[in-house]
């Protein structure tokens, strides 16, 4: 009689120890998906950063005028859009890791364009722009399938792992803008064909990654997801788009105009003001990214967005009414470091407060994010256009945008406060 209760307790540790086992295989097993996402947002840096380091070489050899050559930037992010927003009619359908793998294979194939079209076809120019049109279809995918693979992985912190998540961008941007640079300083610009190539090894190698690696459901077994009249009847989406929408923007009005700021200010060369400028924005988002995926099961994820959120107005502050350029110069990297939380911070929000949300709600908010990149510049040159090209007033102006990404933090605050109220009454 005294044998089973110990024979039942051996048992039971037995068991436990067979579950822990089993965690830690599971947990190895997911950890391979996740580095094949913080690649997959690598291969979204070189998409959107490499091309157009190549824009004077583009003038001079295909005899192309810049304002054309523009319109490959416009374009890309146009795409991009429209592809957040048709997504959530496919990707369903045909399945993540399907969609991963095509996403990485327009993303190699448009690299690969590059370096061929412009030569082969009668117009060089069709050439670029068909290339672009495909590696956007790719960048959009991406961007809706990346993070919601990293929502479904069985990770302890999901806040943790989405932030480190996006500092993947940020560390593909420094690199990609460093290692062209000494591509050509070694080899000159006009290999450029070359090092498109090379780029073009990451997404190639990365589809294989995605074949093998394991996919978890995002919406749980038996469950089904949100529709998009189902999430636009929400309160709480709504919020969560400004939130994204204004992430976006307090990111790029600033990022896209760095540069400038270190030409005029300290009287740089344009590879020097590059460097100063979007390099510190990029390390230091980078670094914050990083930061709070290291220690965010330590911080609060509300407060952390909060105060970077003050940050990045004081940031805007020192920018817009600093008389010295140094002064103004370190506020641009001082953003950098501020908006770094905001649009992982506001995805990891998306996710636990609309948990059924689905692929409906990571397109509809990767689409918040991208009219917010694209409205954040805008809005900063046309005030600065209006005020006699004085960039300082324009991103004075840019200062709603962390404003209302504070409030949109307090405003999800408040749904909770009163559920839990509801509940103790």
């Amino acid at each position: 009689m005294c044998i089973a209760p110990e024979m039942l307790r051996e048992a039971a540790a037995d068991k436990q120890y067979s579950r822990s086992e089993e965690n830690k295989t599971m947990n190895a097993r997911y950890q391979r998906t996740i580095y094949a996402c913080f690649t997959g947002y690598i291969v979204q840096a070189i998409i959107n950063n490499f091309v157009p380091l190549l824009f004077l070489t583009f003038e001079s050899t295909y005899h192309i005028p810049l304002s054309k050559i523009t319109i490959l930037i416009t374009f890309n992010f146009g795409i991009q859009l429209l592809v957040d927003l048709l997504s959530t009619g496919f990707v369903d359908k045909i399945g993540y890791r399907v969609s991963i793998m095509i996403a990485h294979i327009f993303a190699a194939a448009g690299l690969l364009g590059l370096a061929v079209l412009p030569e082969l076809l009668p117009d060089a120019y069709a050439g670029l722009l068909i290339s672009v049109t495909v590696y956007a279809l790719g960048g959009g995918l991406l961007e809706v399938l990346v993070s919601p693979i990293v929502e479904s992985c069985p990770t302890e912190n999901k806040e943790k792992a989405m932030s480190l998540l996006h500092s993947f961008y940020c560390w593909g941007h420094v690199g990609v803008v460093l290692f062209s640079t000494l591509f050509f300083k070694l080899f000159g610009i006009e290999n450029w064909k070359i090092l498109t190539c090379i780029w073009l090894v990451v997404p190639a190698v990365n589809t294989f990654v995605f074949a093998k690696t394991p996919i978890a459901p995002l919406v749980e077994e038996g469950e089904k997801g949100m529709s998009m009249l189902d999430l636009c009847k929400t309160r709480v989406f709504w919020i969560l788009m400004l939130m994204m929408t204004c992430a976006g923007a307090s990111e790029q009005a600033v990022s896209q105009w760095a540069s400038t700021f270190a030409e005029r200010g300290l009287g740089v060369s344009k590879t020097v003001g590059d460097l100063a400028g979007p390099m510190a924005f990029a390390i230091l988002m980078g670094s914050a990214r990083a930061f709070y995926g290291k220690f965010g099961d330590r911080i609060s994820l509300d407060k952390f967005m909060v105060g970077s959120g003050l940050l990045c107005v004081l940031s805007y502050l020192c920018i817009s009414l600093s008389p010295s350029p140094v002064m103004s110069l370190i506020g641009c990297a001082v953003c950098g470091l501020s908006v770094g939380i905001m649009w992982p911070g506001s995805f990891s929000k998306a996710s636990a407060t609309l948990r059924n949300g689905g692929t409906a709600l990571f397109a509809l908010l990767a689409l918040a994010g991208d009219l917010g990149c694209s409205g954040g510049p805008t809005l900063v040159g046309y005030v600065s256009s209006m005020a006699s090209d004085d960039l300082k007033k324009g991103i004075l102006a840019a200062i709603i945008f962390p404003v209302l990404l504070v409030a949109g933090i307090f405003l999800l605050r408040k749904p909770r406060e009163d559920k839990n109220t509801a509940q103790a009454n």
